[in-house]
Parts: C-alpha cells; structure tokens; sequence
C-alpha cells in the first residue's frame, strides 16, 4: 500500500451565528442538565443489556450531540469509543442520505470499522432529536461491544481484511418514524452465534437512545433553544481554556516518543514506531505521520481511534476532571498519514485496533516526559489484557460467550506510588465480578491476587500487575489479546521498569502454550487459564524511597525480600 501524504485533523469551528449570551450559573446549569441526560442513557442502557460485557464491564460509551456532531455530553464509560463516536454519527447520517433523510423516532446502525474506529463487534446506535418534531437539534449515541457478529470467530488476532471481522451495517434505519424495521434486524440475529445476546443488547441500546433523547428534549423546552446553544457556545469555549491553560506551561517544542508492539498477529516481528507532541504555545500537534506502513495483521487502528487515543491522551492531563465535551478537544491537531498503522485505509485488517491506540497514549505521555517528567506517569502495563471466551454448554448444548479487559498496574508519578486498575483508556470500565463469571460461565476462578515484585522500584513504585488463574470446567475456546509482553512498562526519573504481561494455558497433562496473541485456543476441560497482567514503572530513584515505606510494601505483600534487599539496600542498612 503506497502512503499519501500527512493530513491534519482538528476539532471543527462554527460560526457561532447569532446566539446570544448567557450568565455563567446558567451555562453551569445546562452543562449537568445534560451530563444528566448522558448518565441516563447509561443507566437504561445498564440496566436492559443481555450481556455481562456491557452491564457489568461497561464496555460502551454513550453521548448526546449537537446538530453539528459536536460533543455535548457525555456518561463516564469507556474513553477510548467517546472520541469516536462523532464519526459515527456523520458517516451514519451520510450513508442514510443526510440530516434531511432523517425523521423522528428514526435510529440508524452503522459499524463499519473506517467510520467507528472499531472492530465491526462495537455496534453504534444513533437516533437523530428534534425540537418541536420538525427542528432537528442533535443525536444521541451509544456504541457498545457486541459479542458476535459473524467473524470468523468471536474475536480475533489474525485477521488479514476487514471482511473477516464481521458483519458491516453501514448506516441504515433499525427503526423507521419509531418501526422496527424487521427485514434489518433479521438480518444482525441471523449473523450471530449468540443471537438472544445480541437481540437484548441491540434493544438495550435503542431504548438508550430514547431515554438520552427525551432527556435532551427536557433541557430545551425547560431552557429555550436560543439560550442552550448560547451556553453551550459558553461552555466549549471554557473547556477549551482550561485545556490550553495546562499546555501553556510546557515549554515550546517538539518531542517524540517511542513505542514498539510485540507484533502484529501474523508475523512475530515487532513493530517500532514514534509520535512527535508539538507545543507552541498552547496549541498541541500530535504528530502520527511518521508510523509504519499499515500491517498485515490487524494491529491498525482505523482514523477514528487514533484522533480518539491522542484526545484520550491530552484531556485525562489537562481537563482538570471535567467530563470531555468539544471544546476540550479545539487546542488538539492530530496528524496522519493515510495507509500507515495509524491511519489504515479499506480493506486493511483492524480488529485489534485498540492495542495500537493504548499504545499511542503511553508513548504521547513519553514524548511529554522529554519536556516536563513531573507532569506524566512511568508507564503502565499498557494494556487491558482481553480474553473472550465461548463455546457450547455441555449440558444444554446452548451456546454461550463472554469477555471482560483486566486490570494492571499504572505507573508512579511524581507524587505517589502506582494503582491498581484498568487501562486509562477503559477509566470507567471494570471487570466481571468473580462470582457473576462463576456463575454464568463454566470454569473456577483458582486465584486472583496482586502480583507481588510486578511493580518496578523507585521513589514512587509501580502499582502491582494480578494473576489470575480460571480452570475449565468443560471444554472452551478462547482469544487472548496481552499486548507489551516482549517489552516492560517503563520507568521514570530514574524509576524501574514492571512486569510485562503474559497469558500462559496449561493443558491437562501439564504441558504449557503461550497464548499472548492466540484466536480460537482450545482449552480442554480440567485445561488452566494464567493470565500475568502487567506492573506499572517506577517513578525515582529507589534509592530514595524511605526505609518505612519499603518495610511496610514487605508487609503487605507488594515486594519479597529478595526484591528489596536487591532494589532497596539502603532500607537494611
């Protein structure tokens, strides 16, 4: 595939026309009317799923819109789908003929990965709002993890074209004036092995929508349309202030830091690669356009997830907590070049296109170590360490499946010691409770604990990697996705590295394969399931961690005494 030439990409402006001004306890007023609105959506959405991998894991993110696609609000859920989600909502609207083709009570399915930056299993559902059912005022939103959808497997590390990866539904009416339109959604239940889960996951999905519809409604009709697009006119153009205000104290400049992943699910070659952070002033300039050719394995991660990851990346530093809208993301340009990994074009493979996006958020955080260490962590375990699970029940003979991400460990700082969670990239996302997987799924859960000397030493240390350890109680097949397993997270300042990740099946009779990046592994009964996930760097010198605290993370369990004695002498003395 021949490259072309860098693009930019940036947050659109509009003129904001003749909307008139508004008080800032207004503008305040209408940010949390419709940050409510969002958080409904979650709740119904939660709430109605069929599948644990949306109501327990949250593996979604759901949005209200402007009529402009511009971000209005949004639920705390996964972080990594809300920079998309924009996308979605264009390329939707235009594949089913434009704003003018829309009515109300319409909602549009789309998933084709070019649009939604996604693998085809994460489904978006979006509904158009009017005002006074004739005066189209936005959408509402929801992309959500289905857990089959007629791939070649359930989930996959080895496809080589998009049209491996799934069923695509390019944009069209799931419901016409409020209908279910029933030749559609005939079509999504035939091209799935668990259709009950998919149907119940879709209706989830809608009735989302609707209740986020009906929420934004409310915030017009109690405020009048004029002032609510007066606020939030208001609110972007703070959002975007509070943003530039954390960059104008990085120095100007250009920095580059450097990733590499493992590989990139055919081949075993890794794959380095680099991002440039530009400052200049308070702008920030992601520079993606230096990345390699995109591969022939399914590490690519589509326009949408790489624009996403790099706004991931900035507003998680400089949002100062606020939940993301649009104007966090004006001060950000993001740069690719189409046909690279970064920005792949049809009908380049893109299943694991979330790997790749991690990455990128570490290495930016890298790049802005080069200009200010004190502002960033050391690296995390840098992934969220999927499986997906399926099979047949032995006893029903019913086919079942499920998927959750797992939690690592986060790099120190410059003022305290690594976590313990998911990747920053899924902040609001949590795994399946124990007693819910035992529940649903045929294995035990033999062990979870945290990992002790996982974390990598320093003044600060790593936050602590888990193992886990699920013995089948009937025959599975599983996808395994641990990136960074050949690399160790990163230290800073002088700090050590953590642990890398690893995922190890031990067969019955002892044997053991690695199973990092594997599709469709069997795991026989009785077959054992390690996951190793991966600690967080170091953070200083560990020479300068206090002798109290080394004793006390001894005690706890964090570090042995071999770890201590060899990485915190000073702590004996």
């Amino acid at each position: 595939m021949t490259l072309k030439e860098p693009v930019v990409h940036k947050a659109g402006r509009f003129d904001k026309g003749a909307v008139g001004d508004v008080d800032p306890i207004t503008t305040e007023v209408v940010r949390h009317a419709l940050n409510s609105a969002a958080n409904q959506m979650k709740r119904a959405l939660v709430r109605t799923a069929f599948s644990p991998i949306i109501y327990e894991v949250l593996d979604f993110a759901v949005a209200i819109y402007d009529d402009k696609v511009r971000l209005l609000a949004q639920a705390p859920s996964l972080p990594l789908f809300m920079g998309t989600l924009n996308f979605c909502i264009a390329e939707a609207v235009r594949n089913a003929g434009g704003p003018e083709a829309l009515e109300p009570g319409d909602a549009l399915i789309y998933n084709w990965p070019f649009g939604t930056g996604s693998h085809p299993q994460d489904v978006a559902i979006i509904m158009p709002v009017f005002h006074d059912d004739d005066e189209l005022i936005g959408y509402t939103a929801i992309k959500g993890h289905w857990l089959d959808i007629a791939a070649k497997d359930p989930y996959c590390t080895d496809t080589t074209d998009v049209f491996q990866e799934g069923t695509i539904f390019p944009g069209v009416k799931i419901y016409k004036r409020g209908e279910l339109n029933d030749d559609i959604f005939r079509m999504v239940l035939a091209n799935s092995r668990v259709p009950d889960m998919v149907r119940g996951d879709l209706d989830a999905q809608v009735t989302g929508c609707r209740v986020g519809a009906r929420g934004f409604k409310e915030v017009v009709e109690r405020f009048g349309l004029e002032t609510c697009r007066a606020a939030v006119e208001n609110m972007f153009d703070h959002g975007e202030a509070i943003v530039r205000s954390y960059f104008d104290k990085i120095p100007d400049g250009r920095y580059v830091g450097h990733g590499e992943m493992d590989d990139d699910g055919i081949s075993d070659a890794s794959i380095p690669f680099e991002v440039a952070l530009e400052i200049s002033g308070s702008d920030v300039r992601i520079d993606f356009s230096a990345a390699p050719e995109a591969r022939e394995g399914p590490v690519n991660s589509p326009l949408p997830s790489t624009i996403s990851a790099s706004r991931v990346a900035i507003t998680m530093l400089a949002g100062y907590g606020e939940a993301p809208h649009e104007g966090h993301f004006r001060p950000i340009e993001v740069v690719t070049r189409p046909g690279s990994m970064f920005d792949p074009l049809p009908p380049a493979p893109s299943f694991l296109y979330a790997w790749p996006a991690l990455q990128a958020i570490e290495v930016i955080y890298n790049a802005i170590a080069k200009a200010l260490p004190e502002a960033v962590p050391a690296q995390s375990g840098g992934c969220i360490g999927s499986v997906v699970w399926w099979g047949t029940r032995a006893a029903t003979g019913e086919a079942w499946a499920d998927g959750a991400p797992h939690p690592m460990g986060q790099g120190a700082w410059h003022d305290g010691d690594g976590g313990t969670m998911l990747h920053i990239s899924e902040s609001a996302t949590r795994f399946t409770p124990v007693e819910v997987w035992e529940q649903r799924n045929p294995w035990l859960v033999e062990r979870m604990a945290l990992a002790t000397d996982s974390g990598g030493a320093g003044r600060h240390r790593g936050g602590a990697g888990i193992d886990f350890e699920f013995r089948m109680l009937e025959d599975t097949y599983i996808t395994s996705i641990f990136e960074r397993s050949k690399n160790a997270p990163w230290g800073l300042e002088g700090g050590r590295e953590g642990r890398p990740n690893n995922a190890i099946v031990v067969m019955p009779d002892g044997t053991e394969h690695r199973v990092a990046k594997a599709t469709r592994f069997l795991v026989p009964k009785d077959g054992v399931v390690r996951l190793m996930t991966g600690g967080g760097g170091g953070y200083g010198a560990p020479s300068e961690r206090p002798a109290e605290r080394v004793r006390t993370d001894l005690d706890d369990g964090y570090i042995s005494d071999v770890f201590a004695r060899t990485h915190y002498p000073h702590a004996f003395d």
